[in-house]
């Protein structure tokens, strides 16, 4: 069951890496926290535990996705739109 989830675990691993490239502090940053938070579970061998775990990196990628759109949209607004109010 396990091997099962590991492939799971390392697309988690690489999604995330693929995001971390534009996150606010540097990549470098986020990779040595993602980094961190993967080898703190490592000896995880429980499969519920495992889904858990799956399933909160999942929420960080949605939230990272929704803070990268937030940005877009804000660079957007301040390139159409001007602050000025009448």
């Amino acid at each position: 069951m396990a091997n099962s989830l590991r492939g799971e675990v390392v697309k988690l691993y690489k999604n995330l890496l693929y995001l971390g490239r534009e996150y606010p502090k540097g990549a470098d940053y986020f990779r040595t926290r993602l980094k961190a938070a993967f080898l703190k579970n490592k000896d995880e061998t429980d499969p519920e535990k495992i889904k858990q775990l799956i399933a909160r990196g999942e929420f960080v990628v949605k939230e990272l996705e929704a803070l990268y759109f937030l940005r877009k949209y804000r660079a957007m607004k301040q390139r159409y739109y001007s602050d000025n109010k009448p």
